[in-house]
Protein backbone atom coordinates (compact mmCIF):
# COMPACT_ATOMS: atom_id res chain seq x y z
CA UNK A 1 0.00 0.00 0.00
CA UNK A 2 1.12 3.02 -1.07
CA UNK A 3 1.81 5.81 1.60
CA UNK A 4 0.24 9.16 2.01
CA UNK A 5 2.46 12.14 2.30
CA UNK A 6 -0.62 14.39 1.97
CA UNK A 7 -1.67 13.48 5.60
CA UNK A 8 -0.97 16.26 7.85
CA UNK A 9 0.95 16.29 11.33
CA UNK A 10 -0.69 17.47 14.40
CA UNK A 11 1.21 19.89 16.78
CA UNK A 12 -0.01 19.68 20.49
CA UNK A 13 1.07 22.23 22.86
CA UNK A 14 3.09 19.71 26.04
CA UNK A 15 4.10 23.12 27.77
CA UNK A 16 3.82 23.05 31.99
CA UNK A 17 3.38 19.91 34.25
CA UNK A 18 1.47 16.61 32.22
CA UNK A 19 1.17 14.22 34.52
CA UNK A 20 0.66 13.49 38.20
CA UNK A 21 3.98 12.52 40.34
CA UNK A 22 3.95 8.99 40.74
CA UNK A 23 3.89 9.02 44.23
CA UNK A 24 0.03 9.84 43.71
CA UNK A 25 -1.27 7.13 41.48
CA UNK A 26 -4.81 6.73 42.56
CA UNK A 27 -5.05 9.79 40.56
CA UNK A 28 -4.60 8.45 36.93
CA UNK A 29 -5.04 4.70 37.93
CA UNK A 30 -7.61 4.33 35.00
CA UNK A 31 -4.68 4.06 32.74
CA UNK A 32 -4.21 0.53 34.50
CA UNK A 33 -5.28 -2.51 32.66
CA UNK A 34 -7.61 -4.08 35.20
CA UNK A 35 -6.51 -7.89 36.48
CA UNK A 36 -8.75 -10.34 35.55
CA UNK A 37 -8.61 -14.51 35.57
CA UNK A 38 -9.73 -16.90 32.92
CA UNK A 39 -11.29 -19.78 34.88
CA UNK A 40 -9.68 -23.32 34.70
CA UNK A 41 -13.57 -24.08 33.29
CA UNK A 42 -13.07 -21.73 30.53
CA UNK A 43 -9.97 -23.15 29.78
CA UNK A 44 -11.13 -26.89 29.94
CA UNK A 45 -14.09 -25.78 27.07
CA UNK A 46 -12.01 -23.74 25.35
CA UNK A 47 -9.64 -26.74 25.11
CA UNK A 48 -12.29 -29.14 23.80
CA UNK A 49 -13.58 -26.53 21.27
CA UNK A 50 -10.14 -26.58 19.60
CA UNK A 51 -9.85 -29.98 19.68
CA UNK A 52 -13.53 -31.00 17.68
CA UNK A 53 -12.03 -29.14 14.91
CA UNK A 54 -10.72 -30.56 11.48
CA UNK A 55 -6.94 -29.77 11.56
CA UNK A 56 -6.09 -26.28 10.37
CA UNK A 57 -3.33 -25.47 7.12
CA UNK A 58 -0.93 -24.97 9.26
CA UNK A 59 -1.61 -27.54 11.94
CA UNK A 60 -1.71 -24.73 15.26
CA UNK A 61 -4.75 -25.27 16.76
CA UNK A 62 -4.97 -22.13 18.42
CA UNK A 63 -7.08 -19.67 20.65
CA UNK A 64 -5.39 -15.58 21.42
CA UNK A 65 -6.26 -14.41 25.12
CA UNK A 66 -7.18 -10.77 24.45
CA UNK A 67 -7.60 -8.33 27.25
CA UNK A 68 -10.76 -6.14 26.91
CA UNK A 69 -8.97 -2.80 27.12
CA UNK A 70 -6.82 -4.00 24.29
CA UNK A 71 -6.93 -1.62 21.70
CA UNK A 72 -8.98 -2.78 17.94
CA UNK A 73 -6.87 -4.77 15.93
CA UNK A 74 -4.54 -5.84 18.39
CA UNK A 75 -4.31 -9.20 20.20
CA UNK A 76 -2.73 -8.86 24.06
CA UNK A 77 -3.60 -9.89 27.71
CA UNK A 78 -1.34 -7.41 29.07
CA UNK A 79 0.32 -4.00 27.05
CA UNK A 80 3.10 -5.84 26.13
CA UNK A 81 2.61 -9.96 26.55
CA UNK A 82 1.02 -11.95 23.98
CA UNK A 83 -0.92 -15.26 25.37
CA UNK A 84 -2.30 -18.40 23.33
CA UNK A 85 -3.97 -21.29 24.07
CA UNK A 86 -2.20 -24.00 21.78
CA UNK A 87 -3.48 -27.50 21.51
CA UNK A 88 -2.10 -30.37 19.13
CA UNK A 89 -4.25 -34.23 18.86
CA UNK A 90 -1.90 -37.19 19.21
CA UNK A 91 0.11 -37.49 16.07
CA UNK A 92 -0.13 -34.14 15.03
CA UNK A 93 2.50 -31.75 13.85
CA UNK A 94 2.63 -28.05 13.67
CA UNK A 95 4.33 -26.33 9.92
CA UNK A 96 7.48 -24.65 10.37
CA UNK A 97 7.53 -21.11 11.07
CA UNK A 98 9.46 -18.00 12.32
CA UNK A 99 9.31 -14.56 13.42
CA UNK A 100 11.25 -12.18 14.88
CA UNK A 101 9.06 -12.15 18.50
CA UNK A 102 10.95 -14.56 20.93
CA UNK A 103 8.52 -17.46 23.12
CA UNK A 104 7.76 -19.19 25.79
CA UNK A 105 5.59 -22.16 26.63
CA UNK A 106 4.45 -23.55 29.39
CA UNK A 107 2.72 -26.97 28.99
CA UNK A 108 -0.37 -27.69 31.18
CA UNK A 109 -1.15 -30.80 29.92
CA UNK A 110 -0.07 -33.72 28.29
CA UNK A 111 3.55 -33.99 26.56
CA UNK A 112 5.67 -33.89 23.12
CA UNK A 113 8.32 -32.19 21.12
CA UNK A 114 9.80 -28.69 20.38
CA UNK A 115 11.55 -28.61 17.52
CA UNK A 116 13.98 -25.43 17.26
CA UNK A 117 16.92 -25.23 14.03
CA UNK A 118 18.06 -29.45 14.21
CA UNK A 119 17.88 -29.94 17.95
CA UNK A 120 14.94 -31.71 19.61
CA UNK A 121 13.64 -30.90 22.70
CA UNK A 122 11.01 -33.75 24.28
CA UNK A 123 8.82 -31.86 27.04
CA UNK A 124 6.15 -32.84 29.40
CA UNK A 125 3.68 -30.79 32.19
CA UNK A 126 4.91 -28.10 33.85
CA UNK A 127 8.19 -27.90 31.88
CA UNK A 128 9.41 -24.37 30.60
CA UNK A 129 11.08 -24.00 27.23
CA UNK A 130 12.00 -20.87 25.07
CA UNK A 131 12.37 -20.18 21.51
CA UNK A 132 14.35 -17.44 20.03
CA UNK A 133 13.92 -15.01 17.81
CA UNK A 134 14.05 -15.59 13.81
CA UNK A 135 14.69 -19.86 15.01
CA UNK A 136 12.63 -22.12 13.11
CA UNK A 137 10.65 -23.99 15.20
CA UNK A 138 7.61 -26.99 15.15
CA UNK A 139 5.64 -28.72 17.39
CA UNK A 140 4.72 -32.01 17.55
CA UNK A 141 2.71 -34.35 19.63
CA UNK A 142 4.27 -38.17 19.27
CA UNK A 143 2.21 -39.22 22.62
CA UNK A 144 -1.89 -40.71 22.71
CA UNK A 145 -2.84 -37.73 24.75
CA UNK A 146 -3.87 -34.60 24.42
CA UNK A 147 -1.17 -31.44 24.18
CA UNK A 148 -1.86 -28.28 25.59
CA UNK A 149 0.22 -25.44 26.12
CA UNK A 150 0.69 -21.63 27.17
CA UNK A 151 2.28 -19.67 24.92
CA UNK A 152 3.99 -15.98 25.35
CA UNK A 153 5.50 -14.10 23.16
CA UNK A 154 5.94 -10.34 23.23
CA UNK A 155 4.19 -9.80 18.96
CA UNK A 156 2.17 -7.32 20.57
CA UNK A 157 5.48 -4.75 21.47
CA UNK A 158 6.47 -5.13 18.02
CA UNK A 159 3.45 -5.27 16.29
CA UNK A 160 2.63 -1.65 17.94
CA UNK A 161 5.99 -0.56 16.74
CA UNK A 162 5.15 -1.94 13.55
CA UNK A 163 7.68 -3.94 12.98
CA UNK A 164 6.53 -7.57 13.91
CA UNK A 165 7.79 -10.17 11.01
CA UNK A 166 6.45 -13.72 10.88
CA UNK A 167 7.59 -16.44 8.20
CA UNK A 168 5.48 -19.04 7.35
CA UNK A 169 7.32 -21.13 4.81
CA UNK A 170 11.00 -20.50 6.45
CA UNK A 171 14.14 -22.64 5.03
CA UNK A 172 14.29 -26.19 7.48
CA UNK A 173 17.54 -24.90 9.21
CA UNK A 174 18.72 -21.77 10.66
CA UNK A 175 22.38 -21.52 11.54
CA UNK A 176 22.43 -19.91 15.47
CA UNK A 177 25.15 -17.52 16.30
CA UNK A 178 26.69 -20.34 18.60
CA UNK A 179 27.40 -22.62 15.48
CA UNK A 180 28.57 -19.84 13.80
CA UNK A 181 31.22 -19.24 16.80
CA UNK A 182 31.96 -22.75 16.68
CA UNK A 183 32.72 -23.63 13.16
CA UNK A 184 35.43 -20.41 12.69
CA UNK A 185 36.92 -21.81 16.54
CA UNK A 186 36.99 -25.44 14.43
CA UNK A 187 39.08 -23.72 11.62
CA UNK A 188 41.24 -21.79 13.84
CA UNK A 189 39.54 -18.52 12.61
CA UNK A 190 38.39 -15.42 14.44
CA UNK A 191 34.92 -13.45 13.62
CA UNK A 192 35.41 -10.84 10.85
CA UNK A 193 36.43 -7.25 13.52
CA UNK A 194 36.26 -4.14 11.77
CA UNK A 195 39.17 -2.42 11.06
CA UNK A 196 37.15 1.13 11.82
CA UNK A 197 37.29 1.26 15.81
CA UNK A 198 35.32 3.48 18.61
CA UNK A 199 37.53 6.06 20.29
CA UNK A 200 36.80 7.92 23.65
CA UNK A 201 35.76 11.23 22.77
CA UNK A 202 35.62 13.06 26.20
CA UNK A 203 36.84 12.63 30.12
CA UNK A 204 33.56 11.56 31.66
CA UNK A 205 32.80 8.67 28.81
CA UNK A 206 31.08 9.58 25.76
CA UNK A 207 32.52 7.68 22.94
CA UNK A 208 32.64 7.71 18.94
CA UNK A 209 31.77 4.50 16.96
CA UNK A 210 32.03 4.42 13.40
CA UNK A 211 29.64 3.52 10.90
CA UNK A 212 31.13 0.10 10.20
CA UNK A 213 30.69 -0.43 13.73
CA UNK A 214 26.90 0.43 14.04
CA UNK A 215 26.06 -2.06 11.77
CA UNK A 216 28.56 -5.34 13.06
CA UNK A 217 27.46 -5.21 16.70
CA UNK A 218 29.66 -8.07 18.46
CA UNK A 219 26.88 -10.97 18.35
CA UNK A 220 25.76 -13.34 21.61
CA UNK A 221 24.44 -16.42 21.18
CA UNK A 222 20.46 -16.63 22.33
CA UNK A 223 19.33 -20.69 22.01
CA UNK A 224 16.77 -22.76 22.85
CA UNK A 225 16.79 -24.03 26.44
CA UNK A 226 13.99 -26.26 28.46
CA UNK A 227 13.65 -26.28 32.43
CA UNK A 228 12.15 -29.51 33.43
CA UNK A 229 9.60 -29.31 36.39
CA UNK A 230 10.76 -32.33 38.18
CA UNK A 231 13.91 -30.74 38.38
CA UNK A 232 13.09 -27.46 39.12
CA UNK A 233 10.00 -28.67 41.68
CA UNK A 234 13.30 -30.62 43.95
CA UNK A 235 14.81 -27.07 44.08
CA UNK A 236 11.39 -25.02 44.31
CA UNK A 237 10.64 -27.89 47.50
CA UNK A 238 13.20 -26.61 49.59
CA UNK A 239 11.82 -23.01 49.83
CA UNK A 240 8.79 -23.88 51.62
CA UNK A 241 11.27 -24.23 54.37
CA UNK A 242 11.69 -20.84 54.83
CA UNK A 243 9.21 -19.68 57.97
CA UNK A 244 6.08 -17.29 58.22
CA UNK A 245 9.19 -14.35 59.19
CA UNK A 246 10.65 -14.75 55.79
CA UNK A 247 10.12 -11.29 54.18
CA UNK A 248 10.44 -12.67 50.59
CA UNK A 249 8.95 -14.53 47.45
CA UNK A 250 9.18 -18.38 47.65
CA UNK A 251 10.23 -18.22 43.84
CA UNK A 252 12.94 -19.42 41.24
CA UNK A 253 13.69 -17.20 38.61
CA UNK A 254 14.35 -19.43 35.07
CA UNK A 255 17.53 -17.94 34.37
CA UNK A 256 19.08 -17.92 30.80
CA UNK A 257 22.73 -16.04 31.64
CA UNK A 258 22.72 -14.67 28.24
CA UNK A 259 20.00 -12.49 29.56
CA UNK A 260 22.54 -10.56 31.97
CA UNK A 261 21.84 -8.43 34.53
CA UNK A 262 18.14 -8.33 32.76
CA UNK A 263 17.26 -10.94 34.72
CA UNK A 264 15.52 -13.16 31.72
CA UNK A 265 14.12 -16.29 30.63
CA UNK A 266 14.75 -14.70 27.56
CA UNK A 267 15.38 -11.41 26.41
CA UNK A 268 12.10 -10.36 26.84
CA UNK A 269 10.78 -12.22 30.06
CA UNK A 270 11.00 -14.06 32.70
CA UNK A 271 9.60 -17.27 33.73
CA UNK A 272 9.33 -17.80 37.44
CA UNK A 273 8.28 -20.77 39.39
CA UNK A 274 6.25 -20.02 42.96
CA UNK A 275 5.69 -22.04 45.90
CA UNK A 276 3.39 -20.81 48.61
CA UNK A 277 2.72 -22.86 51.83
CA UNK A 278 -0.59 -22.85 53.47
CA UNK A 279 -1.13 -19.55 55.47
CA UNK A 280 1.92 -17.64 53.54
CA UNK A 281 0.40 -13.91 52.64
CA UNK A 282 3.01 -11.91 51.09
CA UNK A 283 3.66 -8.21 51.58
CA UNK A 284 1.95 -5.64 48.83
CA UNK A 285 4.24 -4.67 46.94
CA UNK A 286 4.62 -3.40 42.64
CA UNK A 287 6.52 -2.83 39.66
CA UNK A 288 6.75 -1.43 36.36
CA UNK A 289 6.97 -4.49 34.53
CA UNK A 290 3.37 -7.12 34.14
CA UNK A 291 2.87 -10.07 35.02
CA UNK A 292 0.65 -13.18 34.49
CA UNK A 293 0.43 -16.17 36.91
CA UNK A 294 -0.82 -19.60 35.91
CA UNK A 295 -1.58 -21.61 39.10
CA UNK A 296 -1.35 -25.59 38.96
CA UNK A 297 -1.44 -26.00 42.91
CA UNK A 298 -3.52 -25.01 45.63
CA UNK A 299 -6.27 -22.18 45.97
CA UNK A 300 -5.58 -18.62 47.04
CA UNK A 301 -6.43 -14.75 46.82
CA UNK A 302 -4.93 -11.97 45.29
CA UNK A 303 -5.61 -8.01 46.37
CA UNK A 304 -4.61 -5.54 43.12
CA UNK A 305 -5.27 -1.91 43.94
CA UNK A 306 -7.86 -2.68 46.72
CA UNK A 307 -10.00 -5.77 44.71
CA UNK A 308 -9.99 -8.99 46.08
CA UNK A 309 -9.66 -12.02 43.22
CA UNK A 310 -9.92 -15.27 44.44
CA UNK A 311 -8.46 -17.89 42.55
CA UNK A 312 -7.34 -21.84 42.38
CA UNK A 313 -5.17 -24.46 40.47
CA UNK A 314 -5.71 -24.16 36.74
CA UNK A 315 -6.63 -20.58 37.24
CA UNK A 316 -5.11 -18.12 34.49
CA UNK A 317 -4.91 -14.25 36.51
CA UNK A 318 -3.37 -11.17 34.73
CA UNK A 319 -2.34 -10.00 38.05
CA UNK A 320 -0.03 -7.21 37.97
CA UNK A 321 -1.09 -4.65 35.95
CA UNK A 322 2.13 -2.24 35.38
CA UNK A 323 2.71 -0.45 38.92
CA UNK A 324 -0.06 -2.04 40.40
CA UNK A 325 0.25 -2.45 43.92
CA UNK A 326 -0.71 -6.07 44.78
CA UNK A 327 -0.24 -8.73 47.32
CA UNK A 328 -0.91 -12.60 46.95
CA UNK A 329 -2.14 -15.18 49.66
CA UNK A 330 -2.39 -18.85 50.21
CA UNK A 331 -5.42 -20.07 51.40
CA UNK A 332 -5.39 -24.32 50.29
CA UNK A 333 -1.71 -24.73 50.21
CA UNK A 334 0.74 -25.76 48.86
CA UNK A 335 0.54 -23.40 45.75
CA UNK A 336 2.37 -23.48 42.64
CA UNK A 337 2.36 -21.12 39.95
CA UNK A 338 4.16 -20.30 36.63
CA UNK A 339 4.71 -16.04 36.38
CA UNK A 340 5.54 -14.53 33.13
CA UNK A 341 6.54 -10.76 33.57
CA UNK A 342 8.43 -8.66 30.71
CA UNK A 343 11.15 -7.51 33.13
CA UNK A 344 13.80 -7.80 30.70
CA UNK A 345 12.83 -5.43 28.43
CA UNK A 346 11.98 -2.87 31.02
CA UNK A 347 15.56 -3.22 32.77
CA UNK A 348 16.89 -3.20 29.33
CA UNK A 349 14.86 0.35 28.38
CA UNK A 350 15.92 1.68 31.74
CA UNK A 351 12.32 1.92 32.95
CA UNK A 352 12.04 -1.10 35.67
CA UNK A 353 10.72 0.91 38.58
CA UNK A 354 10.42 -1.57 41.85
CA UNK A 355 8.59 -0.88 45.45
CA UNK A 356 9.21 -3.90 47.96
CA UNK A 357 8.13 -2.17 50.88
CA UNK A 358 5.39 0.66 50.20
CA UNK A 359 6.64 2.53 52.94
CA UNK A 360 10.17 2.28 51.66
CA UNK A 361 11.57 3.70 48.73
CA UNK A 362 11.19 3.31 44.86
CA UNK A 363 14.24 1.68 43.18
CA UNK A 364 15.12 1.73 39.42
CA UNK A 365 16.34 -1.90 39.02
CA UNK A 366 18.86 -2.12 36.79
CA UNK A 367 20.83 1.09 37.44
CA UNK A 368 20.32 2.09 41.31
CA UNK A 369 20.91 -0.13 44.41
CA UNK A 370 18.05 -3.05 44.50
CA UNK A 371 16.53 -4.60 47.82
CA UNK A 372 17.56 -7.71 50.28
CA UNK A 373 14.97 -9.89 52.02
CA UNK A 374 16.09 -11.41 55.84
CA UNK A 375 16.47 -15.05 54.91
CA UNK A 376 19.90 -15.08 56.34
CA UNK A 377 18.26 -14.20 59.39
CA UNK A 378 16.00 -17.34 58.99
CA UNK A 379 17.18 -19.59 56.76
Amino acid sequence: MPFDFEQKFKMVDASGRQTPDVHTWKDHSMDLWAPLIIRKEEIDAEVDRLASLPRPNNGVRRTQFVHPQCEEGLKSFAPGIGLSLDVLLPGERTQRVRSNSSIVNFPIKGAGSMIVGDKRFEFGQYDVLTTPSMAVHEYINDTKEIQVRLRYDNAPLLERLKIHWLDENPPEHTTDVHDAMAEYEAKGKELPQSPYGTFQLTEDGAWMMPYEKLINPEPISITPHQWPWKKVKTELDKLADLGASYKGRRLYLLWDPATGRTNGTNPNFFSAITIRPQGIVDRPHRHASAAINYYFGGEGHSVVQGQRLDWKAGDLMFSAPGWAIHNHATDVGPVYEMTIQDMPFCINTDALLWQEDLKGPISLLGSHAGFETNRTKVA
